[in-house]
């Protein structure tokens, strides 16, 4: 297998969850910042352009961070990092969709037609007067798992840290990093996000 990965949250994720796994793989960097990814040799990787993408041993390509993150559950599923149960896969699933969909999405959005329009407009569709709304709501839905997270719960499904957990942490230290830092009025999340930050995997 190889790991085509790049600067961004995204590909952050996979190497997080990797750590974490204890799993290595060979890497082969991809230049975005030069349009690398939008070139034909990574177009037949992944036709969306995205980052980042693994090569199977035959040859094949996953890109989609969930579908790569599942696929080395199951070929690694020790220690689980979604989950060893029917019950905890589908809670963390539930947990990850919503993270993905709610905060990641429109805060990676609010920055690309916001403070990164001209780098995006070239390379993608973009929609300049919805940046403000789209940071609205991922901020909206910080604060709405906040308070889901009142209940004194250590990580998003409880005790067990999870790719659920990996993925609003890049999210929000990339937010941090372009103009949406975390509210520091929310205190669960505030907690969680240092608690997060002293692992090894972070730094991945």
């Amino acid at each position: 297998m190889k790991l085509y990965d790049s600067i961004g949250p995204n590909p952050r994720i996979v190497r997080m969850f990797m750590a974490e796994k204890g799993i290595e793989i060979p890497k082969q960097a991809v230049d975005l910042r030069k349009g690398e990814n939008r070139e034909e040799a990574h177009l037949k990787r992944n036709p969306h352009g995205q980052m980042p993408a693994l090569e199977l041993d035959c040859g094949n390509y996953l890109s989609e961070i969930t579908a790569i993150c599942e696929y080395l559950e199951e070929k690694h599923p020790s220690p689980a990092m979604i989950g060893g149960t029917p019950e905890e896969r589908a809670e963390c699933r539930m947990w990850t969709r919503r993270v993905d969909l709610n905060i990641a999405e429109p805060l990676a959005n609010g920055y690309r037609f916001g403070e990164a329009l001209k780098f995006f407009e070239k390379r993608i569709p973009v929609a300049p007067d919805a940046s403000p709304g789209l940071k609205m709501i991922a901020a909206n839905r910080i604060k709405w798992l906040n308070d889901q997270m009142s209940d004194g719960r250590d990580y998003i499904c409880g005790k067990r840290f999870t790719l659920a957990d990996m993925l609003l942490y890049c999210w929000l230290d990339f937010g941090n990093q372009v103009g949406q830092p975390l509210d520091q009025s929310n205190g669960n999340i505030v907690a969680w996000f240092n608690r997060v930050g002293e692992r090894p995997s972070v730094k991945a």
